[in-house]
């Protein structure tokens, strides 16, 4: 067995086919989660109208799936630092796809609540332990820019759902064509999930453990698929300094070394979830508000829902380059902008740019802190540091509607949007003034630093 750690081994290991593998298959399951993420927001007028609902139960709707979210983030984030990155992805995507199936058959809006809520436990979980699984497989130069292909194909989930509902919310195909979309995300699980059988476990995660055979077996694997012979990447890898790899409490997410880091990621996410996730969720009672019928708002939303993507790409060829604190901090700002300029727009070009470029630079925005909120913890509590974290943007995305749909219809779109600005400030400040620089460095680099050290190493050059 080699005497070089693993964390080193894989940080100085070429770029091969299993990693990409790894984030193509990883992206698919996230592709799917995003897929469901705005499936009540996109579906919500249509949905009102079905059942008759009322406001009240309207704002239930759009939360349900978000608190169960929460509960998964926390509960199944923990449970993939004891028990493995591989089997909790396999838990995570089989409870989504049974409750997002039976959605499709509510009778009721109260049954589709219940099912919406407990597809949530089981998606809540994917985005920060995709984040952690790809982190600690990735090596250093590329991490960043290889976990963004993933988010690309996650976020070509946003204009096919988009365009899905166009073109079957009208449809009656032996259901009504909206129950289709419930079916399809959770097939499409259910296909992620067949594929993540296949991924190997983290070997980072093994040694971290202390199951350090384990760890030698899969970083073997690994090491046969990179076209590079074992000892050169041995030699290079014995060159980094030696980290201490030793399973942790969870009480170290509070300890004076990570404490600093853990209220800056909480106040972050309970934040963002305002500016990236109200966009998606209520932009269609948005364009109901300014007047559209459903018809149009569908269209709109899909034409706007093409900047995802497109922002997603966009990240690839800057998150290695910029400074990922410094990335998110301007992308921020610039959704503030696009955001207040999409809710005081009334013709419908301006609608669709503004939209368009908001959903765009959101998605820098997204690429960029996935990417960070899992560089900033040790390996053993990796995926619980990110997840409590991701619990709480999930548990703001729940209330969301309680508070700003009714602001919405009693005040407008750029008092909604003045709101989001706001949150976006508050941001810029949490990321800018506390957050650690992670680009182009070793996770263990990052978590062997003093957080006085980390905050201001270098804050003064983005690049």
């Amino acid at each position: 067995m080699s005497d070089v750690s693993v964390a080193a081994r894989l940080n100085n290991l070429p770029l091969g086919s299993i990693h990409r593998k790894a984030t193509f298959i990883i992206g698919a399951g996230l592709f799917f989660e995003f897929f469901d993420l705005e499936l009540s927001g996109v579906l919500s007028s249509v949905i009102g109208k079905e059942f008759h609902i009322t406001a009240s139960s309207l704002s239930l709707l759009l939360s349900s799936a978000f608190f169960g979210m929460f509960l998964g983030a926390v509960l199944l984030n923990g449970m993939a630092d004891k028990i493995g990155r591989k089997k909790a992805f396999m838990v995570n995507l089989l409870i989504y796809s049974v409750f997002t199936f039976a959605a499709a058959f509510s009778p009721n809006a109260a049954m589709l609540v219940i099912c919406r809520f407990l597809a949530g436990i089981g998606i809540g979980a994917l985005p920060p332990l995709c984040d952690t699984y790809l982190s600690e497989l990735l090596p250093v130069c590329n991490r960043g820019r290889i976990m963004a292909w993933a988010y690309t194909l996650q976020f070509c989930a946003f204009p096919i759902e988009g365009l899905l509902a166009r073109c079957l919310v009208p449809l009656h195909i032996g259901i009504d064509g909206w129950r289709w979309l419930f079916i399809i995300g959770s097939l499409g699980a259910m296909i992620a999930w067949a594929l993540q059988q296949n991924l190997p476990e983290s070997p980072r995660w093994l040694e971290a453990i202390g199951r350090k055979q384990e760890a030698e077996q899969v970083m073997q694997r690994f090491e046969s698929q990179s076209g590079f012979e074992r000892h050169s990447i041995e030699k290079a890898a014995s060159a980094e300094p030696k980290i201490l790899q030793e399973k942790l409490p969870v009480s170290t997410l509070f300890n004076k070394d990570y404490r600093g880091r853990t209220a800056m990621l909480w106040v972050f996410q309970i934040f963002q979830s305002v500016g990236y996730y109200s966009f998606g969720t209520l932009v269609p009672l948005v364009l109901a508000a300014k007047g559209y019928n459903v018809t149009d708002t569908l269209t709109f939303t899909a034409l706007t829902f093409l900047g995802y993507p497109l922002g997603s790409l966009i990240s690839l060829p800057i998150v290695e380059r910029i400074q990922r604190k410094w990335l998110i901090v301007l992308a921020a700002f610039f959704m503030a902008l696009f955001g207040i300029l999409f809710g005081i727009s009334t013709s419908s070009g301006l609608i669709i740019v503004f939209g368009f470029l908001y959903t765009l630079v959101s998605n820098i925005f997204s690429n960029a802190y996935h990417i960070f909120q899992v560089e900033i913890y040790p390996t053993s509590l990796r995926a619980t540091g990110a997840g409590v974290g991701y619990s709480l943007s999930r548990l703001s995305s729940g209330a969301m509607p309680f508070i700003l749909v009714p602001l919405l219809n009693n005040s407008g779109s750029t008092a909604l949007f003045t709101v989001v600005a706001v949150t976006m400030v508050i941001i810029m400040l949490d990321i800018g003034i506390f957050a650690p620089n992670t680009t182009s460095r070793s996770l263990e680099e990052v978590n062997q630093m003093s957080p006085s050290s980390s905050r201001n190493d270098n804050a003064s050059v983005p690049y």
